[in-house]
């Protein structure tokens, strides 16, 4: 019955927040063929906003697993609906132990886990150095590994902003649009024998490629 639930809560709120990001947004997306259609998947992307879980979600016609932290669920009913819509509790940002514990959990299950290694939201907009977490993810789960792109986020809701500034899809461009690109997934078997350091270098590069992508792919 929660499993049940838990689809028709998903499915409300995908297309519900798909118009607002579209029509609020501008959202543009790309890539989406190579989402696996079924079985498990790492989908690891930037972070650059609150809006970023949603935007790269958008993107995924599966019920995709996220990981938020604990401090969310303090609201009882709050709480509930991130269950509900699979977010797992953390202590932290970033991928540490309990983090790495949940989504080889996931994973496990035949899921869509999504992931932002860099640990925290930029305080730039730019890419920055993966946390070592991500490396020994990666050493211990055998799904693909499909790099997200995130750009516009950033200037649309900042860190330092309570609230979002919206860039709607019927007024003028502005750099606030925002477009998600997905890549080619990687085989975690290419990953086999480098250093820690080494797979940290050839994730970012697999981020950046499909940042710069989704930046030019945004509404402008």
């Amino acid at each position: 019955m929660h499993a049940a639930l838990s689809a028709v809560v998903y499915e409300f709120c995908y297309w519900l927040v798909f118009f607002l990001y579209v029509i609020g947004f501008s959202l543009r997306v790309a890539g989406r063929r190579h989402i696996p259609r079924r079985g498990a998947v790492l989908i690891i992307a930037n972070h650059q906003s609150f809006l970023d879980p949603i935007a790269v979600g958008l993107g995924v016609r599966r019920h995709v697993h996220y990981l938020a932290r604990k401090t969310l669920f303090n609201n009882p009913l709050f709480g509930w609906f991130l269950r509900t819509v699979n977010c797992v509790p953390i202590d932290q940002d970033g991928v540490g132990k309990e983090g790495i514990r949940n989504i080889i959990q996931r994973i496990e299950g035949g899921n869509p886990v999504l992931v932002f290694p860099e640990g925290e939201r930029s305080e730039d907009g730019q890419l920055h150095p993966l946390r070592p977490g991500i490396g020994l993810l990666v050493s211990r789960v055998r799904a693909p590994i499909v790099p997200a792109g995130v750009a516009g986020a950033f200037y649309t809701w900042p860190r330092h902003r309570r609230l979002p500034v919206f860039a709607p899809l019927f007024l003028p461009p502005s750099r606030r649009t925002v477009a998600v690109v997905y890549g080619k997934p990687r085989d975690p078997a290419t990953l086999e024998g480098l250093s820690r350091e080494q797979i940290l270098a050839v994730l970012h590069d697999d981020i950046a490629a499909v940042v710069k992508q989704a930046e030019a792919l945004r509404r402008k």
